[in-house]
Order: structure tokens, then C-alpha cells, then sequence
């Protein structure tokens, strides 16, 4: 099983552009946030990650192109591993610790990042993860 479970965007500063998009669709910054803030929108959420060299898509330009990652709830790590990369999808880091929780980093066929991520406490019924 597989859930869309956050679209991140790369900034210099997480608190600063969450601030504004709070304000933009008036739903409150998560509690807790920090170096990553995020906007709790239900079954996916809007999140906010700082990146140290940051510099700001000029659009349409390539040189400077859009920023963002999808992450991805799983249910199991490893079958979700072998689909996605069966569809193309490239393996580029591992972050799951010896509790089997974490993330791994992928691109897809055309370079763009997303992670397959396996969040401890996280329950499934049927297709939908249930959060504690």
C-alpha cells in the first residue's frame, strides 16, 4: 500500500514561507515545526524544508528550476521498493533505521526526487493510512 502523504518545497526559511501559506489558505502551521514546518491540509500536507543553499526557481528558466518532493506513506517498505523501481523509479539513498522506520530517496524517470516513507505508530485500513 502506498498514500501521498506530503508535498515538501525547498526554502531558505521553512517558519517564514509556512507563516505566509497559513495565512494564504488559512489553516495553522503543525506544532513542533522547526527546520521542516508543515500545514496539516487532511490526507496530505504542505511542508516547508530549509535548504542551506538555496536559490529560488526563476520560472520558466531552466537554470534555476521548480523545487519540490512528494513523500509517500508505505505500508511496507521493501514490495513498494521493487514496484516502484520495476516502473523506473532510481533508488538514491537509504534512511531506514534497524526498526525498519525511515525513508528512502528516489527519482523518478525524469530526475524529479520523492521518498517512500515507513512512520512508526501509522496503522492501514484497507488503501488509507490512519495516523496516531
Amino acid at each position: 500500500m502506498l498514500q501521498l502523504l506530503v508535498f515538501i518545497i525547498d526554502c531558505p526559511d521553512p517558519m517564514k514561507l509556512a507563516a505566509f501559506y497559513s495565512q494564504v489558505i488559512g489553516r495553522p502551521i503543525v506544532e513542533g515545526s522547526g527546520d521542516m514546518a508543515g500545514i496539516s491540509l487532511g490526507d496530505v500536507d504542505l511542508a516547508f524544508q530549509r535548504v542551506g543553499d538555496y536559490r529560488p526557481p526563476r520560472w520558466p528558466d531552466g537554470e534555476h528550476p521548480k523545487q519540490y518532493h512528494l513523500d509517500f506513506e508505505v505500508s511496507e517498505i521493501e514490495p513498494e521498493q521493487r514496484r516502484v523501481v520495476e516502473l523506473g523509479a532510481t533508488l538514491q539513498k537509504d534512511f531506514i533505521g534497524p526498526d525498519g522506520y525511515g525513508w528512502q530517496v528516489f527519482t523518478d524517470p525524469a530526475g524529479h526526487p520523492f521518498c517512500l516513507c515507513r512512520h512508526g505508530g501509522v496503522t492501514w485500513t484497507g488503501d488509507k493510512a490512519e495516523w496516531p
